[in-house]
């Protein structure tokens, strides 16, 4: 029933093993952004790049692998089945049959039947019942690569970025995207803490899903005899529960840091000390190079 704290996602791991922990961390975010971003209306060339280079990143990390392979298999296998589900759905409604002119009865007519099936199965019975064929369609197919390389490419790249970047870090590089925003009156400092605040609560979130889910098991719960609007209602009723459990925590930390006479932290105490240090100017410099050569290919091979 622990499978949440064996595949830890978003959670930072402290260490000094890897050069991505050395890295300015607007120029992350600024990486990150790119993998959200540029496969949106992409290919599906560009997707699957995608994907291979945050594998590559991945392993040539130098990260301890206890800390991401677990959730990567998860990743991976969760985005091929999401995948196989949306080649296996059907896309869109047939077209409808047409009664047109032989084209043997117009001269010189030239007829370009394109087939756009790349593969079909059946039909076939199973246990006395006929299933029609199964049709995956060159539309399809493309769903299908659309929408596993984007689940894989979200949740992957924003949890490389949060298990190597201290919250502290990455509060103070949101700010510093967000300063222009204090001239017209926004309060950063305050909302920055708040966000502070609202990661350090990721593994108390995930600590209470699993306890949600350990008290569902406990019970032994039968949802085929429950039917569909009762377990759609219980699970409503989880959800509910969960987020008053986040809210009471959050109310009870916010307590403790009054009574404790807790100061709102400025973003210049939040600042990094790898943003001042010149060892890794150069890491830095090349991580920037190597965003504008990706920014530079997205716009010459990744349209669609």
């Amino acid at each position: 029933m622990d499978w949440l704290k064996k595949i830890p996602i978003g959670q930072y791991v402290s260490g000094q093993s890897s050069w991505l922990r050395s890295i300015d961390p607007r120029i992350k975010l600024s990486w990150i952004l790119l993998f959200l971003i540029t496969p949106i209306l992409a290919n599906s060339l560009w997707r699957i790049s995608t994907v291979f280079v945050l594998l590559l990143i991945t392993f040539f990390s130098f990260l301890p692998p206890r800390i991401w392979w677990r959730s990567l298999v998860f990743l991976l296998v969760f985005s091929l089945l999401i995948g196989s589900l949306s080649i296996v759905l059907p896309t869109s409604q047939p077209s409808l049959e047409l009664s047109i002119r032989a084209p043997d009865e117009i001269p010189g007519a030239i007829v370009l039947n394109q087939s756009w099936e790349i593969l079909k199965l059946g039909p076939y019975n199973f246990v006395g019942i006929s299933f029609g064929p199964l049709i995956i369609d060159r539309r399809s197919a493309e769903l299908g690569i659309k929408t596993s390389t984007l689940i894989f490419t979200v949740i992957h790249s924003v949890n490389l970025m949060l298990i190597t970047t201290p919250p502290e870090d990455l509060v103070w590089a949101i700010r510093w995207f967000f300063a222009p925003l204090k001239l017209l009156g926004f309060p950063l400092e305050k909302l920055s803490f708040q966000l502070l605040l609202a990661l350090r609560f990721l593994p108390l979130v995930q600590e209470e899903l699993q306890n949600l889910f350990r008290s569902i098991g406990m019970r032994a719960i039968d949802f085929r005899k429950l039917g569909f609007k009762s377990s759609l209602s219980l699970f409503v009723s989880l959800g509910e529960r969960l987020l008053s459990n986040i809210l009471l925590r959050a109310e009870q930390g916010a307590d403790s840091l009054r009574s404790r006479e807790g100061l709102w932290l400025s973003s210049q105490q939040l600042r990094p000390c790898i943003v001042v240090n010149p060892k890794y100017l150069l890491l830095n410099l090349g991580s920037i190079f190597l965003l504008l050569i990706a920014i530079s290919l997205r716009c010459m091979y990744g349209t669609t």
